[in-house]
């Protein structure tokens, strides 16, 4: 059981995890407007040719940073976006997810296709018949005759004294295996419809994995920018020593040397960017012209899981929850339907209901009329028949066949379950190292910035040359990315957990802390249900920029 005294230690390393992180996003402006809703599904068009005004533009005045003689990375247009709007877009107009939806669309039609079998088809025709020589009758006697005959309505092929072959109305099927047909049918359906919750499930976190890594490309542009002017004025700097004598000309080159390799790590990150945004406009279903920019301005932990919650209680949870077992579990049931159809197939009639009515009439050279005598002619007949295929040995095999098929469904369910198992216990460890990290690294940022700011101070007091900030600014930004990895790497822990567990209603991970202490309910972070701050975002140091825009409550993956 957690003690009060690490309850409070979690709190304090979390209320410093959700700090600015490493840096805001200088780079992302907001958007004059919010974002409009997305069509409804029904609406939605996978070739649609307009995509982007679905997206607010970048409206804003103020300049993107630029490097004398970078590539320009800027030229396609702008388009800003949050998760919640990411979700709903890719619930619409993800060719994955309409793809699954379509499944079950055709799924129902063939339950609808099986249950239909019950009714009767209708047949509607005629036939014309002559004859002309030997006829031999039941007795052996044979006789020369020509003769005719023409039937019209409900049927066809109605011959001399024979019924009507093709009945007007006619009922044909084996009886069990049109029940069964039409069972096994209904429980595909509900197989299919988990099966396309799971694509869904897993093309939404695919979309909230594509999201947090635009916003981790984000926030390495933005800190590239700081970085880069940091050294930029470490160069001018020492630029200035040497033109003073002051310092070396030496320390100069080397300032001038770090300057062009933040320079081009400021180009790196703007590719990073562009290709983020590439990658989450493929799974968007947008053009990769336009270019995404994320609204979110800090890069801060989503606590979509509490920590109360034990492994054991999260594996249970996803063993009732997630859509994969749930299908194959419908398909455990379509064995045992096919298993018990083929056990009944033997003792199951054929049955065949014929029902005709029409006109008839004929004649031959033997009558006075040699054609003629129509008049209405009604028919119905019934045959039943029960089969034992090659002799039994065909039902036989059919029933082993379903019996092996039975136990394969049950085995991989088996195999499901323990993927599904491995995956709760991965996401839960990656969740409890990455957390870990966020509070090692942000104590390395703070470190490296109270470092870089007393080397700064000393250079402008005349206590020392700057490229003795040369260090120091090195490692505050191998902190600050750090810092900003471990962030995004948690929130990416977080959604794969919460995807692992089927995406439980947030009553569902609602735990009472432990110790009566209501106060502190495990992690105190933005979206945590039961947490003491409201759902407000933790207060930045005193160096960070004014937010442009509040980090939303921890989202749901689903698709409006």
């Amino acid at each position: 059981m957690r003690t009060f005294r690490n309850v409070r230690l979690w709190k304090r390393r979390l209320i410093a995890a959700g700090v600015w992180s490493v840096a805001a996003l200088a780079g992302a402006a907001q958007p004059d407007n919010d974002m409009p809703p997305p069509p409804p599904p029904d609406l939605a068009v996978p070739g649609d040719a307009a995509p982007a005004e679905m997206l607010p533009p970048n409206n804003t005045g103020s300049p993107q940073p630029t490097v004398p003689g970078m590539p320009n990375f800027g030229e396609g247009e702008r388009r800003m976006i949050d998760l919640d709007s990411a979700m709903a877009l890719a619930g619409v107009r993800n060719p994955e997810i309409m793809l699954a939806r379509e499944r079950v669309t055709e799924t129902a039609a063939i339950r609808q296709f099986a249950a239909a079998q019950i009714l009767p088809n209708i047949n509607a025709g005629m036939n014309f018949d002559t004859h002309s020589g030997n006829l031999q009758q039941s007795s052996g006697h044979v006789l020369d005759v020509s003769r005719s005959a023409l039937y019209v309505g409900a049927g066809a092929n109605a011959i001399a004294a024979g019924t009507v072959n093709i009945p007007g109305v006619m009922w044909n099927q084996n009886i069990s295996q049109g029940l069964f047909t039409y069972l096994v049918a209904r429980q595909t359906v509900r197989q299919q419809q988990f099966t396309s919750q799971a694509v869904r499930n897993q093309v939404l976190l695919g979309v909230a994995l594509a999201y947090t890594e635009l916003l981790r490309s984000a926030g390495r542009r933005a800190i590239a920018i700081r970085i880069r002017d940091d050294a930029a004025e470490i160069a001018r700097l020492t630029a200035a020593f040497a033109r003073t004598g002051e310092g070396r000309q030496a320390d100069a080159d080397r300032a001038a040397t770090e300057l062009g390799k933040r320079e081009t790590d400021l180009m790196v990150a703007e590719g990073e960017l562009m290709m983020s945004s590439a990658r989450l406009a493929q799974l968007l279903n947008l053009e990769p012209s336009v270019q995404l920019r994320p609204t979110d301005a800090w890069v801060v932990p989503l606590p979509l899981v509490p920590e109360p919650i034990t492994l054991q209680e999260l594996i249970a949870m996803a063993a009732l929850r997630r859509p994969e077992l749930a299908a194959q579990r419908e398909m455990i049931q379509v064995s045992l339907l096919n298993l018990r159809g083929a056990r009944i197939l033997p003792f199951s009639p054929t049955t065949l209901v014929g029902l005709s009515s029409g006109t008839f009439g004929g004649g031959s050279n033997l009558q006075p009329t040699r054609f003629g005598d129509f008049a209405n002619r009604n028919d119905f007949d019934v045959v039943a028949y029960w089969t034992l295929q090659n002799m039994g040995v065909g039902n036989k095999v059919q029933i082993d066949i379903a019996r092996s098929r039975q136990r394969q469904a049950n085995l991989r369910l088996i195999e499901q379950l323990n993927a599904v198992r491995l995956e709760v216990a991965n996401g839960y460890a990656q969740s409890q190292v990455r957390f870990a990290q966020v509070g090692t690294a942000e104590r390395a940022v703070r470190t490296g910035i109270d470092s870089f700011d007393e080397d700064m101070l000393r250079i402008k007091n005349n206590e020392g040359l700057p490229i003795e900030v040369l260090d120091s600014l090195r490692l505050l930004g191998r902190a600050r990315f750090e810092y900003l990895n471990a962030i995004s790497e948690y929130n990416a822990a977080q959604f794969k957990l919460y995807v692992a567990l089927g995406q439980p209603p947030a009553n569902a991970l609602a735990r009472q802390p432990a110790g009566n202490n209501a106060g502190n309910n495990g992690r105190n972070l933005p979206g945590v249900p039961g947490g003491n701050n409201g759902g407000q975002m933790p207060s930045p140091p005193p160096d960070a920029p004014e937010p442009s825009a509040q980090m939303p409550a921890a989202p749901r993956l689903t698709a409006r």
